[in-house]
Protein backbone atom coordinates (compact mmCIF):
# COMPACT_ATOMS: atom_id res chain seq x y z
CA UNK A 1 0.00 0.00 0.00
CA UNK A 2 0.72 3.55 -0.56
CA UNK A 3 1.05 6.24 2.00
CA UNK A 4 -1.83 7.41 0.87
CA UNK A 5 -3.64 4.40 1.15
CA UNK A 6 -2.11 3.84 4.58
CA UNK A 7 -3.16 7.26 5.81
CA UNK A 8 -6.95 6.82 4.23
CA UNK A 9 -6.97 3.49 5.74
CA UNK A 10 -6.40 4.49 8.98
CA UNK A 11 -8.32 7.44 9.21
CA UNK A 12 -11.32 5.16 8.33
CA UNK A 13 -10.67 2.89 10.78
CA UNK A 14 -10.81 5.60 13.35
CA UNK A 15 -13.93 7.48 12.07
CA UNK A 16 -15.44 4.17 11.34
CA UNK A 17 -14.94 2.95 14.77
CA UNK A 18 -15.90 6.63 16.56
CA UNK A 19 -19.07 6.09 14.59
CA UNK A 20 -20.09 3.26 14.32
CA UNK A 21 -24.34 2.97 14.81
CA UNK A 22 -24.44 7.19 14.58
CA UNK A 23 -23.85 6.79 10.67
CA UNK A 24 -24.88 4.84 8.34
CA UNK A 25 -21.49 4.44 6.97
CA UNK A 26 -18.16 5.08 6.28
CA UNK A 27 -16.93 5.30 2.31
CA UNK A 28 -13.31 5.66 1.40
CA UNK A 29 -14.79 6.54 -2.34
CA UNK A 30 -17.71 8.67 -3.08
CA UNK A 31 -21.12 6.51 -2.55
CA UNK A 32 -23.61 6.01 -5.36
CA UNK A 33 -26.09 6.61 -2.63
CA UNK A 34 -26.60 6.34 1.02
CA UNK A 35 -28.87 6.98 3.57
CA UNK A 36 -27.65 9.91 6.12
CA UNK A 37 -25.47 10.85 7.64
CA UNK A 38 -22.56 9.60 6.62
CA UNK A 39 -19.07 9.85 6.18
CA UNK A 40 -16.72 10.17 3.37
CA UNK A 41 -12.71 9.85 3.89
CA UNK A 42 -11.60 12.06 0.71
CA UNK A 43 -7.97 10.65 -0.88
CA UNK A 44 -5.77 12.46 0.94
CA UNK A 45 -3.14 14.87 -0.93
CA UNK A 46 0.49 14.27 -0.46
CA UNK A 47 3.55 15.63 -1.37
CA UNK A 48 6.92 14.50 -1.26
CA UNK A 49 8.61 15.16 2.48
CA UNK A 50 11.40 12.94 2.26
CA UNK A 51 14.75 13.25 4.32
CA UNK A 52 18.28 11.79 3.35
CA UNK A 53 17.52 9.08 5.07
CA UNK A 54 13.65 8.25 5.27
CA UNK A 55 10.81 8.71 2.72
CA UNK A 56 8.63 10.91 3.29
CA UNK A 57 4.78 12.54 2.56
CA UNK A 58 3.14 15.30 3.74
CA UNK A 59 -0.49 17.15 2.74
CA UNK A 60 -4.04 16.61 3.82
CA UNK A 61 -6.42 14.21 4.39
CA UNK A 62 -10.19 15.00 4.65
CA UNK A 63 -13.29 14.25 6.34
CA UNK A 64 -16.83 14.98 5.18
CA UNK A 65 -20.21 13.92 7.03
CA UNK A 66 -23.33 14.45 5.01
CA UNK A 67 -26.62 14.86 7.13
CA UNK A 68 -29.62 16.70 6.42
CA UNK A 69 -32.11 18.04 8.60
CA UNK A 70 -32.88 21.82 9.69
CA UNK A 71 -30.20 22.86 11.66
CA UNK A 72 -26.69 21.01 11.75
CA UNK A 73 -26.64 20.23 15.64
CA UNK A 74 -26.16 16.34 14.98
CA UNK A 75 -23.25 17.57 12.14
CA UNK A 76 -21.98 19.74 14.66
CA UNK A 77 -21.54 16.73 17.49
CA UNK A 78 -20.69 14.29 14.41
CA UNK A 79 -17.67 16.69 13.16
CA UNK A 80 -16.44 17.03 16.86
CA UNK A 81 -16.05 13.39 17.70
CA UNK A 82 -14.32 12.68 14.43
CA UNK A 83 -11.75 15.56 15.20
CA UNK A 84 -11.03 14.15 18.26
CA UNK A 85 -10.86 10.18 16.65
CA UNK A 86 -8.55 11.51 14.32
CA UNK A 87 -6.30 13.18 16.80
CA UNK A 88 -5.97 9.91 18.41
CA UNK A 89 -4.95 7.87 15.90
CA UNK A 90 -1.67 5.64 16.57
CA UNK A 91 1.06 6.66 14.72
CA UNK A 92 2.14 3.43 13.33
CA UNK A 93 0.27 3.17 9.98
CA UNK A 94 1.86 -0.35 8.61
CA UNK A 95 4.33 -0.89 5.72
CA UNK A 96 7.00 1.62 7.82
CA UNK A 97 4.90 4.18 7.20
CA UNK A 98 4.02 6.71 10.54
CA UNK A 99 2.67 9.43 11.35
CA UNK A 100 5.04 12.44 12.44
CA UNK A 101 2.72 15.12 12.75
CA UNK A 102 -1.06 15.63 12.70
CA UNK A 103 -2.49 18.85 13.48
CA UNK A 104 -6.27 20.11 13.11
CA UNK A 105 -6.24 22.20 9.68
CA UNK A 106 -9.94 23.25 9.42
CA UNK A 107 -13.41 22.38 10.16
CA UNK A 108 -16.43 23.94 8.55
CA UNK A 109 -20.29 22.98 8.15
CA UNK A 110 -21.94 24.45 5.42
CA UNK A 111 -25.38 24.22 3.38
CA UNK A 112 -25.46 22.95 0.42
CA UNK A 113 -29.28 23.13 -0.26
CA UNK A 114 -32.22 22.93 1.52
CA UNK A 115 -32.32 20.47 4.24
CA UNK A 116 -28.90 19.03 3.36
CA UNK A 117 -25.41 19.67 5.33
CA UNK A 118 -21.85 19.03 4.88
CA UNK A 119 -19.08 19.15 7.25
CA UNK A 120 -15.58 19.19 6.36
CA UNK A 121 -13.09 18.62 8.64
CA UNK A 122 -9.58 18.53 7.32
CA UNK A 123 -5.89 17.21 8.97
CA UNK A 124 -2.77 18.24 7.83
CA UNK A 125 -0.14 15.18 8.34
CA UNK A 126 3.23 14.24 7.98
CA UNK A 127 4.40 10.66 7.27
CA UNK A 128 8.11 9.03 7.59
CA UNK A 129 9.06 5.15 6.36
CA UNK A 130 11.77 3.32 8.43
CA UNK A 131 14.34 1.05 6.68
CA UNK A 132 12.92 -1.50 9.44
Amino acid sequence: MSAGERAQAAVVAAVRAELDGDVSAVFDAPPVRSAMPYALVEEPVLADWSTKDAPGRAGRVSVLVHDSGERPARLRALAARIETAVAAMPSALGDGWRIAALTLTRSRIVKQRDGHWTALIEHRVAMLRSAD
